[in-house]
C-alpha cells in the first residue's frame, strides 16, 4: 500500500493537471511526476482510489474519470472560469 505522504502528493498532481488542462493526467504522467516508473505510477493511481475518495476509474481500466469535484467524462454542467470552459463537474 502507497503511504499517505505519496498519495497527498498524487492527489495534488491529479487537481492541479486538470485545473490547468482541463484534462486528467495517465498513469504515466503519474509516474514522471512523482519520480518512479510507469507501473508504480499507476499502483499509485489504484491505491488512491482504494482509499474511499470518491473520485473512480473507468471499469476495467486505468483511467480516470472522475476526479471531483470535477467529472473527465462530460456532463451537462459546465464550469467557467475567467472566461475559459476546459472543465465538467460531477
Amino acid at each position: 500500500m502507497t503511504n499517505s505522504q505519496t498519495l497527498d502528493r498524487t492527489f495534488h498532481f491529479i487537481i492541479s493537471r486538470i485545473v490547468e488542462t482541463g484534462k486528467a493526467p495517465h498513469y504515466t504522467e503519474i509516474g514522471a511526476a512523482l519520480g518512479v516508473s510507469p507501473e508504480q505510477g499507476r499502483q499509485i493511481l489504484h491505491d488512491l482510489v482504494k482509499t474511499g475518495y470518491s473520485g473512480w476509474l473507468h471499469p476495467g481500466t486505468d483511467y480516470i474519470v472522475s476526479f471531483p469535484p470535477f467529472s473527465i467524462f462530460p456532463t451537462q454542467y459546465r464550469i467557467e472560469v475567467e472566461g475559459h470552459e476546459k472543465w465538467y463537474a460531477q
